[in-house]
């Protein structure tokens, strides 16, 4: 099994939201940390995570892969591994150029990132996948929904390339669905990119997973197993309501570990953290998407609590040698608590929730809105870490749900006055 240098930096490509807490503990264990950027500004979702004088050297990638490669192999460095999405792709380019032995499978790179193609490589490893198609024209998708015979279903239209659920709509019946997608086709999605093409799929139901891991040498382990809670706001679909740390013990976490292990096979991840996303349904767990890097959003720190372990502690044990385990535990109950805007407008009475910090399971919370601030109704992922969330952590899963029912309670007493134009603030 081939083993990470003993010298040399890791290099580390957008590290970016959870990318950002491997230079810390690396740099501890006297392992200096190397960024590689995508571009000269990181997107405007991460860019308040960025610490660039946590890094002796920035290499900038400007569209010349082979001076990047140069530059690292110059290193001599221990790892190329992505610190969040929009370093997934540069990450699974450079690996096999710089640091060969330690690469997920090169040919499977593009499965590791677009979810067209990870779908594909999933279904050819014979492993259940959601009925889906990726098209650039609404003729090819009319076609698809008629030969599968999805006239009149519930459908999900969302981009190959992205994160967070942005760009992510349910279509009830199927309603609308050539509007949607002549509307979406073109979008600039929010790490910059264009989405030229749309994947279609079937809306299937059921509990949503998220399973991380830890991968060396082919090798995977759980590092931690949460299950989500999410929620309609008006007309959109998914926004994140809680999440719930499980015990390794839970009855959904062993179909969950074979079905996640067969999916990291099948997309060639063999080294680093992956998020892997699932939905439980009842005839077994799917495949929603894997992202071949750490959960974000600071997820790490908060597993920390939960389990004392993390995908960041297990890239530095690999780096430096330390030993790594084959599963994880749960050492105290949790659950993370996201803020949701029902409407938008003009917040007031933000006041009120500084009463979270007072709950027995406080553990964190963090409001990035003030009174006079315009926000828009939660849509994504991304609106609802905009606007703030609640981590609560204790030895009584009771206390855990009490408390969460309880910031539920403080956040109806905001108030959310209507905005002057709401079209300053809704899509």
């Amino acid at each position: 099994m081939a083993v990470p240098e003993p010298d040399g930096p890791a290099v580390i490509v957008d590290p970016y939201s959870s990318g950002a807490l491997f230079a810390e503990p690396l740099g501890r264990h006297g392992v200096p940390v190397v960024a590689v950027v995508t571009g000269p500004r990181p997107p405007d979702a991460y860019a308040s995570s960025y610490r660039p004088g946590d890094y002796p050297e920035t290499v900038v990638y400007d569209g010349d892969l082979d001076a990047v490669a140069r530059r690292l192999r110059a290193l001599g460095p221990r790892c190329v591994i992505a610190g969040c999405e929009s370093g997934v792709e540069l990450a699974e380019r450079l690996a096999p150029l710089v640091v060969p032995a330690l690469a997920n499978v090169p040919e499977l790179a593009a499965a590791r990132r677009d979810k067209a193609a990870m779908a594909a490589a999933v279904a050819a490893a014979g492993l259940p996948v959601i009925p889906q198609i990726c098209a650039a024209r609404a003729d090819e998708v009319a076609g698809w929904l008629h030969q599968e015979r999805l006239h009149g279903a519930d459908l999900v239209l969302k981009p190959p390339k992205s994160a967070s659920t942005d760009g992510v709509v349910k279509l009830p019946g199927g309603r609308d669905w050539r509007t949607a997608f002549e509307r979406g086709l073109g979008r600039v999605n929010q790490f910059g990119e264009r989405d030229d093409r749309l994947i279609v799929q079937k809306f299937v139901t059921g509990t949503e997973y998220v399973v991380d891991t830890f991968s060396h040498g082919g090798r995977h382990a759980l590092v931690d197993v949460c299950a989500y809670q999410k929620v309609d706001n008006g007309p959109y679909m998914a926004v994140y309501d809680t999440m719930r740390w499980l015990a390794p013990d839970d009855p959904a976490v062993p179909d969950l570990a074979e079905y996640v292990s067969g999916v990291l096979d099948a997309v060639g991840m063999r080294n680093g953290s992956a998020h892997v996303e699932v939905m439980g349904t009842a005839d077994g767990p799917v495949l929603i998407e894997i992202g071949a890097r750490p959960h974000g959003g600071g997820h790490p720190r908060y597993n920390w609590v939960a389990t004392g372990d993390s995908q960041i502690d297990r890239t530095v044990r690999w780096l430096t040698g330390g030993a790594l385990p084959g599963g994880y535990e749960l050492v105290r109950h949790q659950a993370c608590v996201f803020h949701i805007a029902p409407r938008a407008g003009v917040l007031r009475g933000t006041d009120v929730l500084g009463g979270v910090r007072d709950l027995a399971s406080h553990h964190f919370a963090v409001l990035n809105v003030a009174d006079g601030d315009l926000v828009p109704a939660t849509r994504t992922l991304v609106d609802s870490l905009d606007f703030g969330f609640v981590i609560l952590s204790h030895p009584d899963a009771e206390q855990v749900e009490r408390d969460r029912r309880a910031v539920r309670a403080l956040e109806r007493r905001l108030v959310i006055e209507a905005p002057v134009a709401a079209d300053v603030l809704e899509p």
